[in-house]
């Protein structure tokens, strides 16, 4: 083979190269974005579970406009709190006016990056408040 066959022929495994790297790039960044929809649709779930913990009276089962005593049993059923998308817990100790949930997603880019969505839900106001941070 001559000069310029063997300069095409790594000039094209070069260029394969490249572009076997970005697709798993691609992919990886994609797989991280789907989790973190899911975790805010998860999230969205427990404020919603949240608030209506919080408008139920205390003889059933509720927190009579308060969210304390509040737990991961009493929103959602068994396998939520650890689910495909990831691992929920209420974080610090909920209050009268206010509970913050965080969940830390399954799937990352690194293993050091993980999906990490925070809520704060109140009883009234706005909708919840969504932090979401890592995963690409």
């Amino acid at each position: 083979m001559g000069q310029q066959q063997l300069l095409f022929i790594i000039l094209g495994i070069v260029i394969v190269g490249i572009a076997v790297v970005v697709g798993i790039t691609m992919f990886m960044d994609n797989a991280a974005s789907s989790n973190r929809d899911a975790m805010s649709a998860d999230m969205l779930h427990l404020a919603a579970k949240a608030r209506h913990y919080y408008g139920r009276p205390t003889s059933m089962g509720g927190g009579g406009h308060s969210f304390l005593g509040v737990t991961m049993d009493k929103l959602v059923t068994t396998g939520f709190a650890d689910n495909s998308n990831g691992r929920y817990y209420i974080e610090g100790t909920p209050t009268d006016g206010e509970v913050v949930f965080r969940g830390v997603g399954k799937v990352a880019i690194s293993p050091a990056d993980s999906v990490v969505v925070q809520v704060t839900v109140t009883p009234k106001g706005p909708d919840p408040i969504i932090l979401i941070s890592g995963g690409g």
